[in-house]
């Protein structure tokens, strides 16, 4: 298989090192192009991977061409590579948010063009990933497989409509954000008691980390594992409370509801 870039920025990288990481493709069959020629090659450089002079070139040279652009340069870019996406067998995989498979098929000019919409989350680095899917009607049901492959050597994968794929990028996308403020603020307290940072960031990180596992290996509701954890009139449910008078709940709410309208609004 020969994967593809148009666009070389932080998520095409951290899909380009998952894949490495697991020794899912070779090197040399990623090809990559962008519009900052020294950053690309040097990355190229760096991890081994295939340069192409131009985007029209990726598209000639890979079965998977992974477009990880900004939206507003999006539709410039499929005119420039709608003649040779009709020449080749190639399925496009779109990174892009807030573009739908019926507009890019529009901008192609191309009802047969093949085209996978995604959205990953950056832990697709580490392998860890949680990637959401939906193809257009002319991928065929082998080829789509093959895209759910190469994505699930990344983390897990879920099929979703269009419809929700602004609720996604709250939830999967823009989440790691919000995670990693929680981790930074729960350690800042741990600082405020006499630890160091770097001590409080691995109580934490790990804490976080052992709760999301037993979340995903537990028939229980993540609410029954509260319950579990808070003892009568013991610390947790102190702390719980606490939280709930500081807003807690409506505050993570009200950060899906931002992430979701900066989508939808784009």
């Amino acid at each position: 298989m020969k994967i593809g870039f148009i666009g070389v920025g932080n998520m095409s990288s951290a899909i380009i090192k998952g894949l490495l990481a697991v020794d899912f493709v070779k090197p040399a069959d990623i090809y990559v192009h962008s519009g900052t020629k020294s950053k690309y090659e040097a990355f190229a450089k760096e991890y081994g991977l295939t340069t192409c002079e131009s985007n029209s070139e990726v598209v000639q040279s890979a079965d998977y061409v992974m477009l990880g652009i900004k939206p507003y340069i999006l539709t410039d870019i499929l005119k420039e590579i709608k003649e040779t996406v009709r020449q080749e067998n190639v399925i496009l995989i779109s990174m892009v948010t807030g573009i739908s498979l019926a507009e890019m098929q529009a901008d192609l000019e191309n009802d047969d063009a093949k085209i996978v919409r995604i959205m990953p989350n950056v832990n697709v680095e580490i392998n860890e990933g949680m990637t959401a899917l939906k193809p257009n009607k002319a991928v065929k049901e082998s080829e789509f497989q093959d895209t759910v492959d190469i994505f699930t050597a990344l983390g897990q994968v879920i099929e979703l409509p269009e419809k929700d794929f602004s609720i996604f990028v709250a939830l999967a996308g823009s989440s790691p954000a919000f995670i990693y403020f929680f981790i930074d603020s729960l350690a800042r307290a741990g600082v405020k008691y006499g630890l160091t940072k770097k001590q409080a960031d691995q109580i934490v990180a790990q804490a976080v980390l052992g709760s999301a596992k037993k979340v995903l290996t537990t028939d229980k509701t993540p609410f029954e594992l509260v319950d579990d954890v808070c003892s009568p009139g013991g610390t947790t449910i102190a702390g719980l409370l606490a939280l709930e008078e500081a807003g807690f709940m409506t505050s993570v709410v009200k950060a899906v509801d931002a992430t979701v309208q900066k989508d939808q609004n784009k």
